[in-house]
């Protein structure tokens, strides 16, 4: 990141994950509840396991916010991990040994590449501890305070769950209209899985329950929009200012991630280029892409129209009914190891890849406008817009 970095600490069950943010400008309202918010909207989802019983996360401010507003200087946060008295003997940082140490890794997780690369082949802990995706309450955490600034900007940001397992939902038809736009995002928020079709979203909750009866997971496609980006955020001159560029590595760097859209995505690659790329008119009030084929970016910037990407999760890699793998203590064929795990967190990545993504475009929109206060940036953003009309 250029404008804006992020740094995330914590282990999933350790005392605590700690983040910090550097590069808002100053002058931005932030509150204990602009971040709880989305933690809350984490945790929810139908599929999830035992923790999210556990776990009630909310935010601290530590440091960066004073009187309700951004200093310009870092933000630092902190979200107590609950669950910590129960595995404090296992967690705990001062020398020993573990008394009950992992040795056989699950097909699927850093458990085993991790151990060969940190020689923790004695206690795999070491490894999925924090490569678990309990970092992404973090994540969103920090991503909250990205989409407060975004929507102080005329940016806003909104996900539907589009696939899970083998069920598919229709594509979502977003509005156009800011009001319009939040209300299906809070649409979505109502469903047990995050769908907008009450049908597909009715056949994801069976379909969950029948893989939780059969102790296996399952994986699914969530759809993130985001509507009010000015054209030009990004660049097209070198490889890593391209905004789909950056979208894709931040969104591939979410535990359990495999695959990224953006606009027509791998669809494109099996239509004519007349069917793919979209005309250009203008309306008088600005260019125009009728079709959205491009998903909002051309050439690595934003073109003015809705952003639109996809992402593909894998099923979770702890199943209840353990895959074979391979003890490292004794070199022998044994069962993977099995630690509590849900069962289908496809509604929770919605929120993750809201985050992300909010971090993302933030750290670009800064990067494109400037500005050390909110009040500079929104005033260059709205020069932006209107120059490009």
């Amino acid at each position: 990141m250029g404008r804006l970095r992020y740094l995330t600490a914590g282990e999933s069950h350790g005392p605590a994950l700690t983040g910090i943010l550097e590069g808002l400008p100053a002058g931005l309202e932030l509150r204990a509840e602009h971040f709880d918010r989305d933690l809350i909207r984490r945790q929810a989802g139908h599929g999830r396991g035992g923790r999210q019983r556990i776990e009630r996360d909310r935010v601290r401010i530590l440091g960066g916010v004073r009187h309700g507003r951004t200093l310009g200087s870092p933000l630092a946060l902190l979200i107590e991990n609950r669950d910590f008295a129960n595995w404090s003997e296992e967690m705990a940082v001062e020398p020993g040994e573990s008394k009950k140490p992992v040795t056989v890794p699950r097909p699927g997780h850093a458990d085993l590449a991790g151990a060969l690369k940190y020689d923790q082949r004695a206690d795999l802990r070491g490894v999925f501890e924090r490569a678990s995706a309990r970092e992404t309450a973090m994540r969103v955490a920090l991503g909250a305070a990205a989409r407060r600034l975004l929507s102080e900007c005329g940016v806003e940001i909104a996900s539907a769950v589009v696939a899970i397992g083998e069920v598919e939902a229709p594509a979502p038809e977003w509005e156009l209209e800011p009001v319009r736009f939040l209300h299906l995002g809070s649409r979505a928020d109502d469903s047990p899985v995050r769908c907008l079709d009450e049908a597909a979203s009715e056949a994801m909750v069976e379909a969950i329950d029948a893989a939780r009866a059969d102790r296996d997971s399952l994986g699914g496609l969530v759809e993130i929009a985001v509507l009010g980006l000015p054209p030009g955020v990004g660049s097209h001159v070198h490889w890593d200012r391209k905004l789909d560029g950056r979208l894709a590595q931040a969104l591939m760097g979410t535990q359990a991630i495999k695959g990224i859209e953006i606009g027509a995505g791998f669809a494109a690659a099996a239509r004519r280029g007349s069917e793919v790329h979209d005309p250009i008119t203008h309306d008088g009030s600005g260019f125009r892409r009728p079709g959205g084929h491009a998903g909002g970016i051309e050439g690595g910037m934003t073109n003015g129209e809705l952003l639109r990407l996809r992402v593909a999760k894998k099923p979770i890699s702890t199943l209840m009914r353990p895959l074979p793998s391979v003890d490292l203590a004794t070199g022998e064929a044994a069962d993977a190891h099995v630690e509590r795990a849900d069962t289908c967190a496809v509604p929770a990545l919605g929120v993750i890849a809201e985050a992300v993504t909010a971090l993302v475009l933030a750290d670009s929109v800064l990067e494109t406008f400037g500005g050390d206060t909110l009040t500079e940036l929104r005033e260059r953003i709205e020069r932006r817009r209107e120059d490009s009309r």
